[in-house]
């Protein structure tokens, strides 16, 4: 390698950028750092690699950027360190990217979310299969097709992000031979968790295994657990088993690495396929051509102790994070300890706000 931090004498000096959401959960945040403390072993040696978070917590995206900068990379190769593509990726990201590309005269080029790949349904399969046996170590054997199979995604306003969460679902459901299989998503869309798993209880399956997919702990999986074992005490005929999410599985840090290294190929992949922003979605078609600006500067390096952040702090819960905080101020705007802002933007409305399934399931009843 040259003095100047190359592998042999051309091409600018590389600098890698992970770019996370963030997390106002400590344990997520240091969950992803150490992720991305492993990702140099997967790169070419000569790349310097750096991480940033776009909300909630430090260091920020353009914090890992100024690293980068200020040792001399010229050419930044930068990917969002997200399952999916939606709002975040599509249009926060993005907007933070460009903005300091512009501003500092840096090379920044932008790669894909992690997505429906073959290496991702195998690290999701490997966790699954981990509490599998656990489970019928505990408890008794039970066949797969005796066996309903949950998987919960994030949820998103974005159709394309949601409905590949369905997709990883039926593959994993196809591809291991369970019984049955149902989809939920852990905000904004529908079904949540709780109707999810209770639709899934009534079935009659002997097992069901709840499989977060979930690159990193947090309160949303604090949500999905906590909601699983409600479900299974008023189900005590079915054994619900909870998995563990992705985290940093090798087969996951070998994703990240190839979404970084195809940017460099002939012909990078575009970043996303069915954006809502460029073509027609089924009842998205209003946001074609939607300007797309970052609207989370606001909340940048906020963290764990922020007011609001915490299940102890909230009247709303109990044990875990129900997200009905986000039913009592999706106008207002006030507090909420899982993603509300306290300003004002504008978020295209979701059109199905109000299905019955969907937010309105975590409001209390009775």
């Amino acid at each position: 390698m040259s003095a100047d931090g190359t592998s042999g004498t051309q091409g600018p000096k590389t600098g890698v950028m992970i770019c996370g959401h963030g997390s106002r959960s400590q344990a997520a945040v240091d969950e992803f750092a150490g992720m991305a403390r492993q990702l140099p072993g997967v790169l070419p040696p000569e790349w310097l690699c750096e991480y940033g978070y776009l909300e909630f917590a430090n260091p920020v995206i353009r914090d890992g950027l100024d690293r980068l900068r200020d040792a001399g990379c010229e050419r930044i190769l930068a990917v969002p360190g997200m399952l999916f593509a939606a709002m975040h990726s599509k249009n926060d990201i993005p907007t933070v990217l460009s903005t300091y590309a512009a501003a500092h005269g840096v090379d920044v080029l932008y790669g894909r979310e992690l997505g429906v790949d073959p290496k991702m349904i195998a690290a999701a399969a490997a966790r699954i299969e981990a509490a599998e046996a656990e489970a019928n170590v505990a408890h008794g054997v039970v066949p797969r097709e005796e066996t309903c199979l949950v998987v919960i995604g994030r949820g998103a306003s974005d159709p394309d992000a949601n409905g590949n969460v369905t997709k990883v679902a039926r593959m994993l459901w196809e591809g291991m031979g369970f019984g049955w299989c149902e989809t939920g998503y852990s905000g904004v869309t529908f079904p949540l968790v709780q109707p999810c798993l209770e639709h899934a209880a009534r079935l009659g399956y002997r097992r069901v295994i709840v499989f977060p997919y979930f690159l990193f702990s947090g309160i949303l999986i604090d949500r999905i657990y906590g909601f699983t074992d409600r479900v299974a005490a008023a189900t005590p005929g079915t054994h619900f088993v909870k998995a563990g999410y992705l985290g940093d599985h090798r087969l996951v840090l070998e994703t990240f690495a190839e979404r970084v290294t195809e940017l460099v190929g002939e012909v990078p992949p575009p970043n996303c396929a069915m954006c809502k922003y460029r073509t027609q979605v089924l009842g998205f078609e209003a946001e074609v051509g939607a300007v797309q600006e970052s609207h989370h500067h606001h909340v940048e390096g906020q963290g764990a102790s922020a007011p609001g952040s915490n299940v102890a702090d909230c009247a709303l819960c109990d044990t875990f994070c129900t997200g009905e905080c986000r039913l009592e101020t999706a106008h207002s705007h006030g507090h909420s300890h899982d993603h509300s802002h306290d300003h004002h933007h504008h978020h295209a409305p979701y059109p199905h706000a109000h299905h019955p399934h969907g937010p309105e399931s975590a409001r209390r009843k009775g």
